[in-house]
């Protein structure tokens, strides 16, 4: 369904990307795509979704290249890190305003029963906790049957109890055969719903595999520990099998994020 082939992308000096190549072809699976900040994670949502253009390098969306093209992305539903909706408008207002935008049939009462959102919308935005706002912009996301979701950072300021309900969701939407992107860091929902784990450091990818392959590959029984092997400094292995020396944490954690 998604094909990514030798993808660049600079800002001034700064080589985000560094000749991308991934395919997400199989339906009903959850891919986690791993990385600290300024690994080149969002610059390649980004520019799957259209809202960057790539130096250089070809994305393609069922087939077709999507340089120049908008209407794929009516199959795709996105959920971005940090979603900015006018302040002054209301839950319901905000919902019919999403709803009317993209025209499409939604499924907007399964989610706000999910979440509880039935007293909250008949109030603004500005006069929601952050926790609240999630659970809204999860509604937003979800609530379109794409084949393709895209989930940025998806469970900043849920509440335990919304999170079981997020974790259920996934695996329900998963279980209708979609493609389900996720970029988190939070290891634990990785480890519960992620099939495959996608690690990006510094524009490239250093990791392609499915959670037992990372744990195994740096023999730690959690993807956390794994993923703290590769910051720590040690050894890894690109998407060719190369091996590379990767960057202390020290250095990573002060890179701009991407």
């Amino acid at each position: 369904m998604i094909a990514i082939n030798n993808l660049y992308k600079s800002y001034g000096k700064v080589n985000v990307l560094k000749g991308i190549d991934l395919n997400f072809n199989d339906p009903g699976k959850v891919i986690a795509i791993l990385g600290p900040n300024g690994s080149g994670k969002t610059t390649l949502i980004k520019s799957l979704l259209g809202m960057v253009i790539p130096d250089k390098g070809i994305i393609e969306v069922n087939g077709c290249n999507i340089r120049g093209e908008w209407t794929y992305r009516s199959q795709i539903d996105y959920l971005p890190q940090i979603a900015k909706f006018p302040e002054n408008l209301t839950v319901r207002e905000l919902i019919a305003l999403i709803k009317d935008i993209r025209g499409k049939q939604a499924n907007d009462k399964r989610f706000i029963k999910i979440f509880g959102l039935e007293s909250y919308l008949d109030k603004r935005l500005s006069n929601l906790s952050g926790g609240t706002k999630q659970k809204v912009n999860i509604t937003l996301a979800l609530m379109y049957d794409s084949p393709l979701v895209i989930l940025d950072e998806p469970t900043n300021g849920l509440d335990p109890l919304a999170m079981v309900h997020f974790r259920e969701l996934i695996q329900q939407e998963r279980a209708k055969g979609k493609i389900i992107l996720i970029t988190t860091h939070i290891m634990s929902l990785v480890e519960e719903v992620a099939d495959e784990v996608v690690f990006m450091l510094e524009g490239k990818i250093y990791f392609r595999g499915t959670i037992a392959e990372l744990k195994a590959q740096h023999n730690e029984t959690s993807v956390e520990r794994a993923i703290a092997q590769i910051l720590s400094g040690k050894v890894s292995f690109s998407s060719n099998g190369h091996a590379k020396k990767l960057l202390t944490i020290d250095h990573l954690t002060s890179t701009a994020d991407y």
